[in-house]
């Protein structure tokens, strides 16, 4: 099934023939599937991992370096995430090099057209599916610098580096600091913590500082979070180890403790997929008497699935938006 922007583009199948082809930014589809036979060659890119991890073709990682003679954008809902993206792939593209952006207007695909006007001829080719098609074609290279997409901020003894659209990239986050207090020092806390969904790395961070003697790791699907718990941890000289998993799918062995701050929304609209097989395949994941500690909007449905999966849950502590939840296997 395709997208509502891979929708608008295959009004425009002309477009992609005898042409080596580049897809990136939020593909989530197979349009690949729908051009392979007109163009030459057809490569996708993604930040995300578990649309890469479902499609053996998609290359995952955080800078696409693969040329095209015609490139196709997807938009995300967070500018300066695309800003990165646009940028970084520019920056070693030819003069004359061609580029589609599609995307839907609610994620604020317009602006697109000032953030690459001064690099070149931009216009707006069709408007369909509530989404927006855009042309152009670079007439000067812009300078990337990824240093200056990075932001930090200090918790307490610890500093937390994160790219674009990373979750907590900016400052805790409510959720989260409730997890966190819901850890003291006479826990005593050991042995092999998994810190899922870790975003920026600030949650890992916090516990492996607090407690040194935790084996640590940390797992995303989005690249630029790798990344950023990545710098964190070595900002700060802690071990541990990050690596790209759709929840479970690249996990190994069992822990004492998994924690998450998961995620519920996926893009623009709201999907609890991945809470879902966090809460369903924990048990298989964990230690006997291990546990897992989870953060959650007070409205949502999990302490059913908490019950479901482990017969009873704990509440550790809560505040008018957010619930911290504790099951043990």
């Amino acid at each position: 099934m395709l997208s509502l922007e891979s929708e608008v583009l295959e009004r425009h199948l002309a477009l992609f023939e005898n042409k080596s082809i580049l897809l990136f930014g939020d593909v989530r589809d197979r349009f690949a599937d729908v051009i392979r036979a007109k163009a030459t060659n057809v490569a996708v890119f993604s930040n995300y991992f578990d649309y890469a991890n479902q499609h053996k073709d998609v290359i995952f990682g955080l800078e696409c370096e693969q040329p095209a003679d015609l490139a196709v954008f997807y938009w995300t809902k967070n500018k300066q995430e695309c800003q990165f993206q646009l940028l970084q792939w520019l920056a070693n593209a030819p003069i004359g090099q061609e580029l589609l952006i599609i995307g839907e207007n609610r994620s604020g695909v317009r602006s697109v057209e000032t953030m690459l006007s001064s690099l070149g001829e931009i216009a707006k080719i069709d408007s369909a599916r509530r989404c927006g098609l855009y042309h152009f074609a670079l007439n000067e290279k812009p300078k990337f610098d990824s240093k200056k997409f990075w932001k930090s901020y200090r918790l307490e003894d610890l500093m937390v580096y994160a790219l674009p659209a990373v979750f907590s990239s900016a400052e805790l986050d409510t959720g989260s600091k409730l997890l966190l207090s819901t850890f003291t020092k006479s826990d005593g806390l050991k042995g092999k913590v998994l810190d899922l969904g870790c975003g920026s790395g600030v949650i890992g961070a916090a516990l492996k500082q607090q407690f040194p003697k935790i084996k640590l790791t940390m797992s995303d699907i989005h690249a630029m979070a790798i990344h950023s718990s990545q710098r964190t941890l070595a900002e700060n000289q802690l071990d541990g180890e990050v690596l790209a998993s759709d929840v479970f799918s690249h996990i190994d062995g069992r822990f004492d403790l998994i924690i998450s701050n998961p995620p519920f929304h996926d893009g623009i609209d709201t999907a609890y997929r991945a809470v879902e097989t966090l809460i369903a395949q924990a048990k298989q994941h964990l230690n006997k008497g291990g546990e897992l500690r989870i953060v959650a909007n007070a409205f949502l449905p999990y302490p059913d699935l908490l019950d479901q999966a482990f017969g009873s849950h704990q509440l550790l502590a809560k505040s008018n938006k957010f619930k911290v939840y504790s099951v043990r296997a």
